[in-house]
């Protein structure tokens, strides 16, 4: 294989891999906005699978972010790269600590016409997910949490417990699956979950929140709070769903997103 044929054929892969995903965009799928998806801690980008089939089918070009969950500040700049790579209008997605991210990663992005959360946190700047989780009763995230692992700068890395993670975690998705999200769940530094928001693009942008009755992660009363506060456009309270309604309701959480990317055209 020649020199010119390796450069010509690994650099624009190179390129690719770095926007974190390709979107091949057809005539149809052109005209609508481009989905981007941002998971949160204790999962990974294929918890959004069932939503992304849908608006696929739909025709919505759709971009799943593996969000690195090393720091809110880097995070949101690795996502804004992400962003950046795109062209058209994007509604953007936030999943749990996702939410801080897409609250930052929109900032001074006009091409973000619509920001959904999904059981997810909006923080206000200077407001961290740590800050938020306790601001009402009801979540037991704390206690279900397996020790934490010492990561060579000092932090620790947090897991779910695989014993607990379904009750705590997915209550309402399939045993089987839910076991195997436990396993394949990503982890979070602690340090992310402490750093304060450096902004809050939701103040600007329109904003859709969806979130559980039944999350334990994030008590539902703290969700109501937050959509209030953003003056959101919509909210949905899918009853004793828990934290990942994107797993078990996922034509619910595409509806919504579906509805703000018609605000968004």
């Amino acid at each position: 294989m020649s020199r010119r044929f390796f450069r010509s054929f690994v650099l624009p892969f190179a390129l690719v891999a770095a926007a974190g995903a390709t979107v091949a965009k057809d005539p149809v799928a052109a005209a609508k906005p481009t989905i981007v998806l941002v998971h949160g801690a204790f999962a990974d980008s294929s918890s959004w699978n069932g939503v992304a089939g849908e608006l696929r089918g739909k025709g919505y070009p759709v971009v799943a972010v593996a969000n690195p969950l090393r720091s809110l500040s880097g995070d949101s700049r690795y996502t804004a790269s992400v962003l950046d790579q795109i062209t058209g209008p994007i509604v953007l997605v936030g999943h749990s600590y996702g939410g801080s991210i897409i609250s930052n990663a929109a900032v001074g992005k006009a091409q973000v016409r619509a920001l959904v959360f999904v059981s997810a946190f909006a923080p206000e700047a200077g407001e961290s997910v740590a800050d938020l989780a306790g601001k009402f009763p009801g979540s037991s995230l704390g206690d279900a949490l397996a020790k934490p692992v010492p990561l060579p700068d000092g932090g620790v890395d947090l897991y779910i417990d695989q014993a607990r993670f379904r009750g705590q975690f997915a209550a309402d998705v399939n045993p089987g699956a839910a076991r195997l999200m436990a396993i394949g769940q990503r982890p979070v530094a602690e340090a992310a979950l402490k750093e304060g928001s450096p902004g809050s693009a939701w103040k600007g942008i329109p904003s859709y929140f969806i979130y559980g009755s039944g999350d334990k992660n994030i008590p539902s009363a703290a969700m109501a709070w937050m959509a209030e506060r953003a003056h959101a456009r919509q909210a949905v309270v899918i009853q004793h769903a828990s934290h990942v309604p994107q797993v078990s309701h996922p034509h619910a959480v595409a509806s919504l997103i579906e509805a703000a990317a018609r605000s968004a055209d």
